[in-house]
């Protein structure tokens, strides 16, 4: 019975994909997959990538539909960034509870106690935040953005996990929002304690949005993109990974003769996985939900995003 069930949902998706493959070339659309997205949907991307590389993607297609399959605030940033593209994502309601912690009204306040600080904000955050702010940055560029800031004090925004971290490879000063990744802070040092009890071998690899002290166990810490490349380029054969379960599709990929444990079986985004085959194929057929972020909030917010990509 389970291997019917099985089977059949595999003929679904193989017809699912050939319904996309077929709209994404009349309607010239492109598909951004975020990392953490569902395995099948990274499969029929066009570019799989962090918030970073997706973001370059969206400036630079010549696409006329991107589908953004991530979470809404990834959405918004592609169309501030491609104004004249129909930017969709499959389901509206995939949002980021991080990014609903910081809001303007508190942003502005914290701007009037700190006249001389710069606003860093990290991409995880609403269009009307990115307005507010000087410069974003991901975690993969967080650093080189903080040093690229021309001022001693940082506001930093919303990600306190990430903010600790940047704030130890910085000599500036930096006002940090209470904000967390509900995915990744659930990570706990006895999470890796037991693991790596059960993996001896095993390196642990670490995203910064982890707590502290779980980040200071890592072998290696750094953004998605990162640990990946860290992984398929390491002579270590297994792994203990502590960022989020859809990263496995892209390290399997890249190292199919390596072994990769998730450090808790609880390190799945929820609004990331609202997304899937039967969704991109309705959005672009109806081509919606659309994307929408008011002209006066998307003219500020770009800058943002513009100086985040002149980075180097």
């Amino acid at each position: 019975m389970e291997a019917l069930a099985r089977a059949h949902k595999a003929e679904q998706d193989r017809l699912l994909k050939e319904r996309i493959l077929q709209l994404k070339k009349e309607r010239n659309a492109i598909i951004l997959a975020h990392y953490y997205q569902r395995d099948e949907i990274q499969e029929i991307a066009d570019f799989r990538g962090d918030s970073f590389l997706l973001a370059q993607k969206a400036a630079s297609t010549d696409a006329d539909v991107i589908v953004f399959c991530g979470v809404h605030f990834m959405g918004e940033s592609a169309k501030i960034l491609a104004p004249n593209k129909t930017v969709i994502i499959p389901d509206e309601r995939a949002g980021c509870p991080m990014a609903d912690m910081v809001n303007v009204d508190g942003l502005k306040k914290l701007k009037a106690q700190h006249p001389n600080a710069k606003v860093v904000a990290y991409i995880n955050t609403s269009a009307e935040v990115k307005a507010e702010t000087d410069i974003c940055c991901t975690s993969a560029n967080a650093i080189k953005v903080i040093e690229s800031v021309d001022a001693d004090e940082v506001i930093w925004v919303p990600d306190k996990n990430l903010g600790d971290y940047v704030q130890k490879h910085t000599d500036k000063k930096l006002i940090i929002w209470e904000g967390y990744c509900n995915t990744h802070d659930m990570l706990t040092v006895r999470d890796v304690e037991e693991m790596r009890a059960q993996h001896p071998n095993a390196q642990f690899v670490v995203h910064p949005e982890c707590r502290p002290e779980v980040v200071k166990l890592g072998d290696f810490v750094g953004s998605t993109t990162a640990i990946i490349k860290y992984c398929k380029e390491s002579d270590c054969q297994e792994f203990i990974v502590g960022t989020e379960d859809g990263t496995g599709y892209q390290l399997r990929l890249d190292s199919p003769h390596k072994t990769f444990h998730f450090a808790t079986k609880y390190l799945v985004c929820p609004n990331m996985k609202v997304n899937n085959l039967k969704k991109v194929a309705k959005c672009l057929e109806t081509l919606s939900p659309q994307i929408y972020v008011p002209p006066h909030i998307a003219d500020q917010a770009r800058l943002s995003l513009e100086r985040m990509l002149l980075v180097k």
